[in-house]
């Protein structure tokens, strides 16, 4: 329709034609047809489901499932407490080589690594036993 701006000449209609095509772009309608239309012929990206709920045989099935995974991560401090018992005495026994005469005092030490190492490994297990015993 329009051939050329610069010259002054605007093909077939002139001025007119210019003018309609001007008036139909900024009507109300002609702006709010692309903001409307679009939105009404857009279709959900995902599908609309309904509420669904689980036979409580299923959620008590979860529930037990989930407290015996909890239960076997809590009882991997366990496996710790015993490696922190065989480092204690491996200590005992490499200082003992070392230095005969400090029997005494390297025993005591190594009882009390021995108590706390398997504090540790008891609470880890009092746990587990609260998971699938107490909830």
């Amino acid at each position: 329709a329009v051939v050329s701006t610069q010259s002054g000449h605007y093909g077939r209609g002139g001025r007119t034609q210019v003018a309609m095509i001007a008036a139909r772009l900024c009507s109300r309608v002609a702006v709010a047809r692309p903001l409307v239309q679009p939105l009404a012929s857009i279709q959900p990206v995902f599908a609309v489901r309904s509420f669904q709920t689980t036979p409580k045989v299923m959620d008590e099935s979860l529930e037990q499932a989930c407290k015996f995974i909890g239960a076997g991560c809590a009882t991997v401090g366990v496996a710790g407490s015993g490696a922190g018992i065989g480092t204690v005495f491996g200590s005992l026994v490499e200082g003992y080589a070392r230095n005969p005469a400090l029997k005494n005092q390297l025993f005591s030490y190594c009882v009390l690594g021995f108590a706390l190492s398997e504090a540790l490994g008891l609470f880890c297990l009092m746990i587990a036993f609260l998971i699938l015993f107490a909830l």
